[in-house]
């Protein structure tokens, strides 16, 4: 796997608390405005520009790239974006609560993602996908890493490793209590140590960025198309990303809600519900294990248990999969989870508690808590080329947009 230093944009001393946003794809439009008011330095009027034009904007037009790129040229005409000396790496720690992990950024190949050494597991949706794009190609810039992750057991372990806090570039706790910190990596010899440790791992895995990533790899084919001096080493070639070890990564659920019974009472969705697995009251929010639901509906919380799964593939006998196979689409109809607007999806970072709510709102008639999808299901899949259910993760804490920024 082939992966490169960079000499890119970063925030200039004391402004990275300032600077740095949610990825664009986390927030909707209300959020991403709460997000950056009172906030004039924050990517996010770069990620999701929209917020500063006129109400009513089509948030695809090209009105919004270019002033996504007016925000970012202001954003270094200013100062607040400093170009590094040389090419280099970093070291990225993130902190929430008792969890810690630290990925390495650098630039990946865009021939490694076409050629499947960088593995997905998700499909893109046509519009997400053009949107980034657009907005890549406007700028010419990677305006958010991608986050992937190798298996354990690879140098990665020990790269990431070596480090003081005292010797940080960046060291600050966000809004939301999470702590970001940053190293910078510039030593020649360990920059070229570190490429040559990566050309002995055989791939990476697309953990969280996947329309991200697409797009990055199709900017790539544009310029070198458009290019009859194309080499291969210009920076169009390379994206932006942050490479965690699997073992040092945290998924959490992604629960679902659905509007409405299908046209069936309660207590007829629970009888053909009983005829698909054991269902049985409960006051568990949550499920202990694999193969299990809990479900809210009606004030009550239900446990859900699925058996006859001896002999399934790897994509089908993951719960989200057994919960669409066997009750989503059957029984309540949601055929199509990716445009069926009959069905929304829930980060579980949001806890059990807003599922409660979005329920007994009226808004929802019943709410499925997940058991999270493991890394070792995601790489096995991803390993057999196949594609995981949409909304099959969700990884915490998630990487800040604008703490590194790849041009070219």
């Amino acid at each position: 796997m082939k992966i490169k230093s960079f000499k890119g944009l970063r925030p200039a001393k004391g402004e990275a608390a300032a600077i740095a946003s949610l990825p664009y794809d986390v927030v909707n439009f209300e959020q991403a405005c709460e997000q950056a008011e009172g906030k004039p330095l924050s990517f996010m009027r770069v990620v999701r520009s929209e917020i500063e034009l006129p109400k009513g904007t089509e948030p695809y037009s090209q009105a919004v790239y270019d002033h996504a790129r007016e925000n970012f040229e202001k954003l270094v005409a200013g100062g607040h974006l400093v170009r590094e000396d040389a090419p280099c790496m970093y070291l990225y720690r993130q902190v929430m609560g008792d969890h810690a992990q630290t990925g390495l950024v650098a630039t990946f190949s865009a021939a490694d993602y076409d050629a499947d050494v960088i593995k997905k597991h998700e499909k893109t949706r046509e519009a997400k996908e053009n949107d980034r794009y657009m907005l890549t190609r406007t700028l010419r810039v990677n305006t958010g890493p991608v986050f992937l992750t190798v298996k354990d057991g690879t140098e990665l372990d020990k790269i990431v490793e070596d480090k003081k806090d005292s010797d940080a570039l960046f060291d600050f706790v966000a809004d939301d209590g999470i702590r970001h910190t940053v190293w910078k990596i510039e030593d020649p010899a360990k920059l070229a140590k570190i490429v040559e440790i990566f050309d002995g791992i055989p791939c990476a895995y697309v953990a969280d960025g996947h329309h991200r990533s697409a797009s990055n790899a199709r900017c790539a084919r544009f310029f070198k198309a458009e290019n009859p001096n194309h080499t291969g080493d210009e920076d169009y070639n390379w994206f932006l990303s942050v490479v965690f070890p699997a073992g040092q990564l945290r998924i959490l659920p992604y629960n679902r809600v659905v509007r409405d019974l299908a046209g069936n009472t309660k207590e007829q969705f629970l009888e053909k519900l009983s005829k698909v697995c054991k269902v049985e009251k409960s006051g568990a929010k949550s499920p202990d294990g694999s193969k299990k639901v809990s479900m809210y509906i009606d004030g009550q919380w239900y446990l859900l248990s699925f058996d006859n799964t001896d002999g399934l593939d790897a994509v089908s006998s993951l719960d989200v999969a057994l919960l669409q196979d066997r009750v989503l689409a059957p029984i309540l109809g949601i055929g199509d989870p990716r445009t069926d607007e009959r069905i929304d999806f829930v980060g579980g970072i949001k806890g059990t508690d807003e599922l409660e709510k979005l329920v007994n709102s009226g808004k929802f008639a019943v709410a499925f808590s997940m058991y999270p999808t493991t890394t070792d299901q995601l790489m096995a899949i991803a390993d057999a080329g196949q594609i995981m259910p949409p909304k099959s993760t969700w990884f915490e804490p998630k990487l800040r947009s604008g703490l590194f920024v790849h041009t070219f």
